[in-house]
């Protein structure tokens, strides 16, 4: 296996803490699982450690979604350094993931954590893309229906925390809006319609001029409101219902060149295969592969971090993309 990172070969080695993980921030999938599930549990993925309401049914309790229970000792990363090319990695990946295989993610932290995590994440040469909003049912009103007003308190959480270094050493790719903003399923038949789109956008722009805007849908969906000038880009996933795997890449890439808006890409890993099964790695690696044939995308990163993707084939899968991500010169997601 090939180890991209450039480390230090003395290794200082340390014990981790003991940290937990949380459920909520999933990235969506296109068969209903999505980023912010419509789950009506009180308070999922929003309270704080040590609060009894939010035990897991492991009997442990989350403190940001996408921490590590391992207590095993690890080599120190803290000399290492975001290794080139575009980043890689997957959605609600913890901390301890970022390393020799993956150096990008997607990720939903509290407000209260979210410093000691972009420093632990760039420490270990990582990119993340951040959720601010959270689980969707945090902002829709009674009806089911997409609540602006509601998603905007949610970002306002986070006026109180600095964190622009972070943005402006490219630790933070961008600011993820929202998820599947075009599945009337998801918003009780009334989807996100571009204009509120780039609202959310504008909004988050007003706080932070330098961070990314990033919606998950493709680029397509985005044509009819268009052109935007605060939404920076969009997101296609691949499944394999969606077909032909090269022409997808090149529809969505096309899509948005004539938008011109970033495009971040990757796979349904977990039930993007035959029938909505997880891919194997040979599919992975195939579909993978084609996905970052061209030098448009600004990162990849899949749905979702798991324990499958650490088996001995699948890692080779992976860390085969990972060396074709690093072979593509780094561009950021802003739009042109």
């Amino acid at each position: 296996m090939i180890h991209s990172f450039k480390l230090s070969r003395r290794f200082a080695r340390f014990r981790l803490p003991t940290v937990v993980l949380a459920l909520a921030a999933v990235i969506g999938c296109d068969n209903g699982n999505s980023f912010n599930s419509s789950s009506t549990q009180p308070g999922l993925g929003e309270t704080l450690p040590g609060d009894p309401a939010s035990t897991i049914n492991d009997g442990t309790t989350p403190g940001d979604e996408a921490a590590t229970m391992s207590t095993v000792d690890e080599p120190s990363l803290s000399a290492a350094s975001f290794s080139g090319g575009i980043p890689i990695g997957n959605t609600a990946q913890p901390n301890t993931a970022f390393g020799s295989v993956y150096n990008g993610a997607l990720r939903n932290i509290y407000p209260q954590f979210l410093n000691r995590d972009l420093g632990a994440i760039k420490s270990r040469g990582g990119k993340v893309a951040l959720m601010m909003a959270g689980p969707d049912w945090q902002y829709k009103d009674a009806d089911g229906h997409f609540s602006l007003t509601k998603w905007k308190q949610r970002i306002d959480r986070y006026n109180n925390v600095n964190f622009n270094s972070y943005i402006s050493d490219g630790t933070l790719i961008g600011h993820y809006l929202i998820d599947e903003p075009n599945d009337p399923a998801n918003w009780n038949g009334r989807p996100v319609d571009g204009r509120t789109l780039e609202e959310m956008a504008r909004y988050s722009k007003a706080k932070w001029p330098n961070l990314v805007t990033i919606v998950r849908t493709q680029p397509d969906y985005l044509e009819k409101w268009g052109p935007y000038r605060y939404l920076d880009a969009a997101w296609a996933q691949y499944v394999e219902r969606k077909g032909d795997v090269d022409r997808y890449l090149e529809n969505n890439v096309s899509s948005a060149k004539r938008q011109g808006l970033g495009l971040v890409v990757g796979l349904n890993v977990l039930k993007g295969g035959n029938n909505n099964r997880r891919m194997s790695p040979s599919q992975v690696k195939s579909w993978g592969a084609a996905m970052l044939n061209s030098t448009y995308p600004c990162a990849f990163i899949s749905w979702k971090y798991d324990s499958y993707l650490a088996s001995g084939d699948m890692r080779d899968a992976m860390n085969s993309l990972r060396n074709k991500a690093e072979s593509r010169a780094f561009k950021s997601c802003r739009a042109s």
